[in-house]
């Protein structure tokens, strides 16, 4: 109840009045049934814009941190997570990436549609990196399209580190669903999830126009800022 209301009556005019978003795509998107939206990720408001054009409503695997934040605002941000059906996950060490792809798929069993940014990060300077596998074996496991979207613009109106975003227009992009029931029971193969992977994120390319990086996001972060997270502040999302 409370994503319907924050969508229709709070937040959803709010953003549609700031940001104007521009939609193209929106076809694409199936009226009914599962599906994984995969896109990229270049911003906080990413989380918001989306779901705000979209008739249907999609659920997000949330990085945990958003639910464990200390202080005052820590526990609002928890409690606007939990009240919009948002899904925590840990993302670090391989047995947190089993159970964030046992959550998606548990979305995907009820028919509904997931979000997923496979870069598993927001980019720290607007390019585009290389997409973890997960989408690629929840797509091959639970049978099901994915829609690759783009968002344009989000990073200039609210780049990581930027708490209050500029007013700008901006334009979310989504293409024909993905359909890799060629692939079928194949999610065990590393190759095959790897191929799946790149051929997602590089429709989610052609959509965004942005430069693309074959190297995962967080790595690269790593190597830019071996000291700490200061530099790229995840509390700024």
């Amino acid at each position: 109840m409370f994503y319907y209301v924050l969508k229709y009556v709070f937040l959803g005019p709010l953003l549609k009045l700031l940001f104007r978003p521009r939609v193209e795509g929106l076809e694409h998107v199936p009226e009914e049934g599962a599906a994984i939206v995969a896109g990229n990720h270049l911003s906080f408001s990413d989380h918001f814009l989306m779901p705000v054009v979209l008739s249907r409503r999609i659920t997000f695997l949330a990085k945990q941190e958003y639910f464990t934040g200390p202080g005052l605002r820590g526990r609002l941000t928890a409690a606007f997570f939990r009240s919009a059906g948002q899904i925590p996950v840990d993302r670090s060490g391989r047995e947190a990436g089993r159970a964030a792809i046992r959550e998606g798929l548990g979305v995907l069993a009820k028919g509904e549609l997931l979000g997923i940014y496979p870069e598993g990060t927001r980019s720290h300077d607007g390019r585009l990196y290389k997409g973890k596998v997960g989408v690629a074996v929840m797509a091959l496991t639970a049978g099901v399209k994915v829609v690759p979207c783009a968002m344009v613009g989000t990073f200039e109106i609210q780049p990581p580190g930027r708490v209050v975003p500029r007013i700008r227009r901006v334009t979310i992009r989504f293409g024909e669903p993905l359909d890799f029931s060629r692939y079928a029971g194949m999610a065990g193969e590393k190759a095959v999830v790897r191929a799946v992977t790149d051929e997602i994120m590089y429709r989610i390319l052609e959509l965004s126009g942005q430069e693309y990086v074959d190297e995962y996001a967080a790595k690269v972060k790593a190597a830019e800022n071996p000291s700490g997270p200061e530099k790229f502040p995840e509390s700024g999302r």
